[in-house]
């Protein structure tokens, strides 16, 4: 019988907190223009982009070169935190988990920039199912790309 897992990871940056927390709460929209290569499009299905409730739908690039989708809604926008947890709905993600919840939470460090702190909790569809590090490796991507162009604008 499956069990919900954890997985967590940190990503360091050169950026502020606020300004990382701001571009991924509040304008994902942007995401195809900062990673190319990996987000094909966000579009906001319901809502707002950075209310609780809200239904995002991303294209993205997966392990090879296909292009998968899936539906998250945002479960909770933690301002004091900076944090920001979604939920998988629908799409790739549920072939291979029963539930896939992830946050994302930028915490500000003592000597300038930020540690991005990610973690994941899923539960596998089969025992069969590998854990999920290959979207985690995904996330160190895009937050390098947001960082990126934070310190360019």
């Amino acid at each position: 019988m499956a069990q919900i897992a954890k997985l967590e990871f940190k990503f360091d940056i050169k950026s502020s907190a606020q300004g990382f927390y701001q571009i991924f709460k509040c304008k994902p929209y942007i995401f195809p223009k900062l990673c190319p290569n990996l987000i094909k499009d966000c579009q906001l299905i319901n809502g707002n982009w950075d209310s609780v409730g809200s239904v995002r739908k991303w294209i993205y690039v997966s392990g090879g070169n296909s292009s998968e989708f899936h539906t998250e809604k945002i479960e909770a926008i933690d301002e004091k935190n900076k944090s920001v947890t979604c939920e998988m709905l629908e799409g790739g993600f549920t072939k291979l988990y029963k539930s896939y919840k992830y946050t994302v939470q930028a915490l500000d460090k003592a000597e300038g920039g930020c540690i991005v702190k990610s973690t994941i909790e899923y539960e596998k569809q089969s025992e069969d199912v590998a854990p999920p590090n290959m979207y985690a490796e995904m996330g160190c991507v895009i937050y390098k790309d947001i960082d990126t162009y934070l310190i360019n604008n």
